[in-house]
């Protein structure tokens, strides 16, 4: 199976779960507040149907994809929030369907596009299967927010490696985002599956500075959803230290991330 397969058919049952938690909501609990402050539940939901709709445009018009683009960069500390806004007012019902659908477009379409191919974004253009797995991390990231309101545990799959994977390519992104020189060094990055206990490695062996932990708490860290200080992570090397700071895997600015939890700490 080719990696943009693979990612795809680990997109559709992350998306699946997520479905799953939200499926058959109260239309007042699709109100409840989630972590991110302002964003409730409908929020969530309106926002990953809105990045749908938009890396939809950039695989089939990347013409009118450009002018989406130009539109974010005139606004750019409030065109996310207005695009979730506009879904929320939506009836539950209405923004359910519509995300259900758009996310189905999408996976065709990207199932149906080269694996080559090179797709505009709001950062550098993207593979089909870099494409794809931005898909799953956001799905991943929003749909702990909305598991989060609702108080429901998740079990974690392998399917973070897909996160994990994309956490340690945005290294330099993370210090660029903050106006930061990236560390000239490579780092070597081993984190522990979930499932099985197997050790996934980024970097060379002989790296010098390094990240060691389990992979959970690595994809919550770069999708800053948890602080660093509750999490069971390691660092070796000032600048090792420094990006277990910063970390993130998403396009845009970091935003304010999550407050320590009362209490904890190591």
């Amino acid at each position: 199976m080719s990696d943009a397969l693979s990612v795809l058919d680990d997109l559709r049952s992350e998306s699946e779960e997520l479905n799953r938690l939200v499926a058959e909501l109260a239309p007042e609990r699709w109100a409840l507040a989630t972590p991110a402050p302002g964003w409730t539940v409908a929020h969530q939901i309106a926002h990953l149907a809105w990045t749908d709709r938009a890396a939809l445009l950039a695989a089939t018009d990347p013409g009118a994809f450009a002018a989406e683009v130009e539109r974010a960069a005139a606004a750019p500390g409030s065109f996310v929030d207005e695009g979730a806004e506009e879904g929320a007012a939506l009836a539950p019902a209405e923004l359910l369907a519509g995300w259900r659908s758009g996310r189905d477009r999408l996976w065709r379409a990207l199932s149906q596009a080269p694996a080559k191919a090179r797709l505009p974004w709001y950062g550098p253009p993207m593979a089909v299967p870099s494409m794809a797995t931005a898909r799953l991390m956001e799905t991943w990231a929003h749909g702990q927010d909305v598991a989060d309101a609702l108080g429901v545990p998740r079990t974690p799959t392998d399917r973070l490696r897909h996160v994990a994977r994309i956490g340690v390519r945005t290294r330099d992104f993370a210090f660029a985002v903050r106006g930061l020189a990236a560390p000239g060094e490579e780092f070597r990055v081993e984190l522990t599956s979930p499932v099985t206990g197997e050790v996934w490695t980024y970097g060379p062996q002989e790296a010098r500075q390094r990240v060691t932990g389990p992979a959970l708490d690595f994809c919550l860290l770069v999708t800053r959803r948890a602080h660093r200080t509750d999490l069971a992570l390691r660092a070796k090397g000032p600048d090792a230290d420094r990006w277990l700071s910063i970390a993130q895997a998403f396009a845009g600015p970091p935003g304010a991330g999550r407050e320590p939890r009362a209490g904890a700490g190591r």
